[in-house]
């Protein structure tokens, strides 16, 4: 069985939900931030060398990284559901935003996060980090204009795995201007599947 070592108000609820929605049975061991630094606790050193989450374990094979989860889970376990097929129109662009949403759009978000608690002294880099952030949702934001989710075939893990950026995105305010993401999240959380794997995961805030 899946054991996702789940730290709480992290990437790894992510990995619950697809869980949720491909209706694998999972096991969840709970870690949690510490109140001070608001970082992992040492424990998780123990699953993987990086001491972060998520990560799962399933039977001898301990997986990191939210976009090589998702990858395993779905070709493990998914049975054919929640990625397009190898040789179909949409197998590319799938693969591209498993990747794109920790390569590239969370990237922008991270650095505000970091600048932020450095006041005034972050001011030089606010400008390009702001415009970073614009450019990278505003192309999140054409992918999704006139369609429910990320691929024209549906829903998939591709959504999954971007979720996280929007999330975050909305926590910032910085969807005011980039309305498809944000009816996106509010059409993401409105799943049966999201809202189970928020009953077990516990609260999840990034506000």
């Amino acid at each position: 069985m899946i054991t996702v070592h789940h730290l709480n108000n992290s990437r790894s609820q992510r990995i619950l939900w697809l869980l949720e929605e491909l209706e694998v049975p999972y096991q969840i061991k709970f870690y949690q931030r510490d109140a001070v630094t608001n970082l992992a606790p040492p424990e998780l050193k123990a699953v993987h060398p990086l001491g972060k989450s998520p990560v799962i374990t399933d039977g001898g094979t301990t997986i990191a990284e939210s976009g090589a989860i998702v990858d395993y889970i779905i070709r493990k376990h998914g049975a054919g559901r929640l990625a397009p097929a190898a040789n179909g129109a949409d197998h590319e662009t799938y693969l591209e935003w498993l990747h794109y949403a920790e390569g590239s759009g969370m990237l922008p978000l991270m650095l505000l996060l970091y600048t932020t608690r450095l006041g005034e002294a972050a001011a030089p880099l606010k400008g390009r980090i702001d415009s970073e952030i614009d450019n990278h949702l505003g192309y999140v934001n054409q992918a999704l204009a006139g369609r429910d989710y990320l691929l024209t075939q549906g829903f998939s893990g591709a959504d999954v795995q971007m979720s996280f950026v929007g999330e975050v995105a909305r926590a910032f305010g910085r969807l005011q201007k980039f309305p498809a993401i944000g009816a996106w999240v509010d059409r993401l959380h409105a799943r049966a599947a999201f809202k189970r794997a928020l009953e077990k995961g516990g609260a999840y805030n990034l506000a």
